[in-house]
């Protein structure tokens, strides 16, 4: 849905911790999710249902921090980015896919504060 919260996920220096860690306090099982150039892993809650990502920082990018990230559903990335510069923001990643999630785009808003917007792929309907 348009505007609304849809996704985190955490990027970690050590991500067995990580995932020690929500298992003890918040009762997290994992399950990896292929990625071509980082660790991810899918954190599950008790129901089984979905409850964030868990992936190792980037080994290219020395100023990188741990920390999570949100992601915002958006209906259109590439369509809403355009209005990001003329808004204030600043555009930090284009849009990009990731198979079988959908397009992302990492985007600071004006004060600097970093999000991610999401337009998940489309899912068939009965």
């Amino acid at each position: 849905m348009h505007g609304k919260f849809n996704w985190n996920e955490l990027m970690t220096d050590d991500v067995e911790k990580a995932k020690a860690f929500y298992a003890a306090t918040a009762g997290w099982t994992y399950q990896k999710f292929p990625m071509p150039d980082a660790e991810y892993w899918i954190a599950h809650a008790s129901d089984g249902s979905p409850a964030a990502g868990i992936m190792s920082m980037p080994a290219d990018d020395p100023e990188a921090t741990p920390g999570w990230l949100s992601y915002v559903e958006i209906d259109n990335v590439d369509q809403r980015t355009q209005a990001v510069t003329a808004a204030g923001g600043q555009l930090l990643q284009e849009p990009f896919d990731i198979p079988g999630v959908g397009r992302i785009a990492i985007i600071a808003d004006p004060s600097g504060c970093v999000i991610g917007w999401l337009t998940p792929i489309a899912t068939p309907t009965n």
